[in-house]
């Protein structure tokens, strides 16, 4: 009898394939099929007994049959399996497709955005289908292959979805995690679930001038002008406004404190300005959660180190606070820009989701898959600061909420869209015991 290969093994072949989405052009569509065939390939139960759906090329859908009726609306599972690119000038300790395991762990990228996510979703659903399990409820898996670029597989997947009329009960993507040192003043491990997600807008800012030799520039050339009005969106450009997510943390987080850090984290649990006002001045994570933020991510310009360019152009990426949206937001970048010769251009825009509630059977749920996972860990709502294929859902589905099941520390999320991306194996064996659960607790 051969021995089934371990979870490590099975993701390490997952990172081995190149799935780059932004790279399509240069790589090819084939690792995104010859992921699909390793998939059916390493899950040979879940391929036999779930039916697979395919939304347009690179978005899966597997459907599980449950022991109750179809339309008390399903559970949906969703990760990704495209990957972002490695910049070939960093210095990666193993290579980044080769998913080295070395160390308890397993490298490469996509190890933890979001191949690791999707194998223990795998693991889990295998492990249950091996021992005869038919779970309560309808269970679909999404697995889309372009969020990195904006999600159009899973966009189409939802869509397909809500035309048939299933509403997921409950929607799980990923986003949190179980960290420590959540908050820079709140300390120990809490699992960070996201209630809601801001919205993304991409903005490109271009301007025209004269060109000409640059031994005789004039005094606002289209580069300058461009520059000043990037500069102009400081950090001060949206207000601070804390969401209602970030005030149900802190008085979480207050209730597991004691001393001078449980009367702070009261105070500001019941006082949204002030709450807005700290976080703001700590900057990073904390001051992102209460504000829009804007970042210039591009720019062009020029051909030549002595020739003045005749144009000039920066982009813009923002992530849209819950409470605020892209018009709004759009306005309000003109407004501080000051410049009706700075064009300003919408090339994508994703409004902010709605808050899912914490006091429902879905949120119970989670935790109580979290107590088998990672025990005495407390599950926290928070705003998921980056973008997912869950805000597809967001629209018409009542709960969605975004947690992989894995445990990383701040040195780990520093690695995702970085350098040295990895889990811990024990992290994966967590996740998928997290999975299970949840599925044999569902009602």
């Amino acid at each position: 009898m051969t021995t089934r290969p371990g979870i490590a093994d099975r993701l390490s072949r997952m990172i081995q394939l190149p799935t780059v989405s932004a790279e399509l052009v240069e790589r090819g569509e084939q690792p995104f099929e010859d992921f699909v065939t390793l998939l059916a390939e390493l899950y040979p139960l879940t391929h036999a007994a779930l039916t697979l759906e395919r939304h347009t090329d690179f978005g899966l859908l597997l459907h599980w049959r449950g022991r109750r009726a179809a339309d008390d609306g399903p559970l949906l599972l969703m990760a990704h399996y495209d990957v972002v690119p490695v910049d070939e000038t960093d210095a990666w300790t193993y290579p980044p497709f080769e998913g080295r395991i070395a160390n308890g762990s397993v490298y490469g990228r996509g190890a933890l955005d979001d191949k690791g996510p999707l194998v223990v979703i795998m693991e889990a659903v295998e492990n249950l289908l091996r021992s005869g399990f038919t779970p309560a409820r309808d269970v679909y898996l999404s697995f889309g292959g372009n969020e990195e670029t904006y999600g159009a597989a899973a966009e189409a997947i939802a869509a397909d979805l809500r035309r048939r009329g299933i509403v997921p009960w409950l929607v799980l993507d990923e986003g949190g995690a179980v960290v420590d040192a959540p908050l820079p003043f709140v300390p120990g491990r809490a699992a960070m679930i996201g209630v809601g997600e801001k919205g993304v807008l991409t903005l490109r800012l271009a301007a025209r001038g004269t060109g000409g030799h640059a031994s005789a520039p004039p005094s606002m050339t289209a580069v300058r002008r461009i520059g000043r009005a990037v500069d102009r969106l400081d950090a001060r450009t949206f207000p601070a406004r804390t969401p209602r997510a970030v005030s149900r943390m802190l008085r979480q987080f207050a209730a597991q404190s004691s001393g001078p850090a449980r009367l702070l984290l009261r105070l500001l649990a019941g006082a949204p300005p002030l709450t807005g006002q700290v976080f703001a001045a700590f900057g990073g994570e904390p001051a992102a959660l209460v504000r829009t933020t804007v970042a210039a991510t591009m720019q062009s310009g020029g051909t030549a180190a002595n020739v003045l360019p005749s144009q000039a152009s920066a982009t813009l990426n923002l992530r849209i606070a819950l409470g605020d949206d892209v018009a709004t937001t759009v306005r309000r970048v003109r407004r501080r820009v000051r410049d009706r010769l700075v064009e300003i251009d919408v090339l994508e825009a994703s409004e902010p989701s709605p808050e899912s509630r914490t006091d429902t059977t879905q949120f119970a749920l989670l935790a109580g898959a979290l107590s088998r996972s990672y025990p005495g860990i407390p599950a926290v709502p928070y705003v998921m600061m980056a973008a997912t294929d869950s805000r597809h859902f967001h629209r018409f589905s009542p709960a969605v909420f975004r947690f992989a099941p894995l445990e990383m520390s701040r040195a780990q999320r520093a690695t995702i869209h970085g350098v040295d991306e990895s889990v811990e194996i024990a992290s994966l064996e967590r996740g998928e015991r997290f999975h299970r659960a949840l599925l044999q607790r569902l009602q």
